[in-house]
């Protein structure tokens, strides 16, 4: 699996956002930096029961991540068509106004190195990656547990820092500032 320090793989995946339209051949390029962090999650499958919750999770929180130069990346292994329904079946997942990309042919699940062999599926994986795409947080969860959008978004903050955050550290406390010897 891809950890701390790899950079993210530069590939072109299709994409699918928003509900106006039917999904076209459009992709992204998950190489394009455009000096943004990236919070990059996969959920197992559309038309589930748990990944609803995160989606719209981390949806209601985009604008937060939008201000913190985060652009919010969805994925699972369904396609654009599917992705496209699933939003267009439910209100609030329509709201969810990110990319979603529609990793079928499990490309970057692969390079990722989060399929779960026996479901053929990715599991609940979460990269925050900086503006030069280098990997600089990873988390993942089992297939049947959901994940805290605001925990990503509090790691974010501490990233940015750039400083030492303590355990429970959130936006506006204290970092740590090592004596000189």
């Amino acid at each position: 699996m891809l950890t701390v320090g790899d950079t993210l793989p530069a590939l072109k995946v299709p994409v699918q956002q928003g509900v106006a339209a039917l999904p076209s051949d459009e992709t992204f390029d998950l190489g394009q930096t455009d000096g943004k962090w990236k919070i990059l999650f996969y959920w197992p499958k559309d038309f589930t029961f748990v990944c609803p919750t995160e989606i719209v999770g981390y949806g209601d929180l985009a604008e937060d991540f939008a201000d913190r130069d985060a652009v919010l990346i969805g994925a699972s292994t369904d396609t654009t068509h599917v992705h496209f329904a699933w939003r267009k079946s439910d209100e609030q997942l329509a709201n969810a106004d990110f990319p979603w990309l529609a990793d079928n042919k499990k490309e970057l699940a692969e390079a990722l190195g989060i399929l779960d062999g026996q479901e053929g599926v990715a599991y609940r994986a979460t990269f925050i990656i900086d503006p030069d795409n280098v990997i600089q947080h990873v988390t993942v969860n089992g297939l049947n547990v959901g994940r805290n959008p605001a925990e990503t978004l509090r790691v974010l903050d501490a990233l940015q820092t750039d400083e030492l955050c303590p355990c429970n550290w959130s936006e506006g406390d204290d970092v740590l500032k090592p004596v000189a010897a």
